[in-house]
């Protein structure tokens, strides 16, 4: 089980203080898909970034399966089983992508085995497995494979970072599928931070943010209406299939 208690993020500047989470309570059962999701500015990407480490909390605590892990380093968690996936990820030049799923996987990956992660998240496996994860990669690709490794690592807890940017429609298409399929075998706890009223759809829990706190929390024939009712200068906040 993942629980944040308490969990402050503050950053400070040449105006003040600005409180980015404000005393975060929220515990997630085990093998569970959630989705965060509410306006831009409300702490969504800021809450995946401090359970993975990458921000220091103020205060609070993350504890995950019981352990306090709330001063543990990002590698540190990431051997305890919690994986992320960024909006933009890295690329690493002269590495090929194979070598990437392997790192991931903690093994040596047969050819087909490395290939069968690439198809789960929509690429043509025979023209990308030895392929360099570098600038000649579009954004959208290197986040599918990004996705692919998260998908190697076999995590209990993966945390997506609006996992359908750059990407296009039959990719995403195929990538709502992977979701769904990783959560069918319920040996992992799937958090994906998202406005994209597909991947809301899936989800078992949705979790509304606002204001660097949790406004609500429920299944989506609940928590649905009250996005919808959300709106930002005058177009709706979730990415549905139509234009403002």
């Amino acid at each position: 089980m993942l629980e944040l208690k308490n969990l402050h993020f503050t950053v400070s500047d040449e105006n003040g203080e600005k409180h980015i989470l404000n005393g975060v309570d929220l515990a997630i059962p085990d093998k569970r898909f959630v989705v965060i999701t509410g306006p831009n500015g409300g702490g969504k990407t800021t809450l995946a970034r401090t359970i993975m480490g990458i921000n220091e909390a103020t205060s609070g605590q993350i504890l995950w399966n019981g352990e306090d892990i709330t001063s543990l380093s990002v590698s540190e968690r990431a051997k305890k089983g919690i994986s992320y996936g960024f909006q933009q990820p890295p690329r690493f030049k002269g590495m090929r992508v194979k070598d990437l799923l392997e790192i991931a996987a903690g093994e040596k990956l047969g050819h087909a085995e490395a290939c069968s992660y690439l198809t789960q998240v929509g690429l043509c496996a025979k023209d990308y497995v030895d392929r360099d994860v570098d600038a000649s990669l579009s954004g959208g690709e290197v986040k599918r494979i990004e996705i692919a490794t998260i998908l190697a690592r076999k995590s209990p807890l993966m945390i997506f970072d609006e996992p359908e940017a750059g990407i296009d429609l039959w990719s995403f298409a195929r990538l709502t599928e992977t979701f769904k399929a990783i959560h069918a075998k319920r040996e992992s706890t799937i958090i994906i931070i998202s406005h994209q009223e597909r991947i809301i759809r899936l989800a078992d829990e949705i979790i509304l943010m606002a204001n660097g706190n949790v406004a609500a929390r429920g299944d989506a024939d609940e928590i649905y209406p009250q996005l919808m009712g959300m709106t930002i200068a005058g177009c709706n906040m979730l990415e549905v299939d139509q234009k403002c």
